[in-house]
């Protein structure tokens, strides 16, 4: 553990003292994908609840149920005012 957090911690300093715009750029890489990686593991975590709690279903039925009518399209009224 004390391997890592020694490598983590040398990462770190040499992130911290490089210019703005090639931190921006290291850290745009390092987040991305990371912050990909989470949100499909969420999505995919949550849907399993969903699906276990079986709210998918109440989705799909509401999927299924007929459409409402299309309303017709009115003319906008007039004001008056001049």
């Amino acid at each position: 553990m004390h391997a890592i957090a020694g490598w983590w911690d040398g990462f770190e300093l040499w992130v911290a003292g490089l210019p703005f715009i090639p931190q921006f750029l290291v850290v745009l890489v390092g987040m991305v994908p990371t912050s990909f990686a989470i949100a499909y593991g969420l999505d995919r975590v949550l849907r399993a609840a969903m699906h276990a709690l079986g709210r998918d279903r109440v989705v799909a039925a509401a999927l299924e149920e007929p459409a409402l009518p299309v309303a017709e399209v009115r003319e906008p009224a007039q004001s008056g005012a001049r």
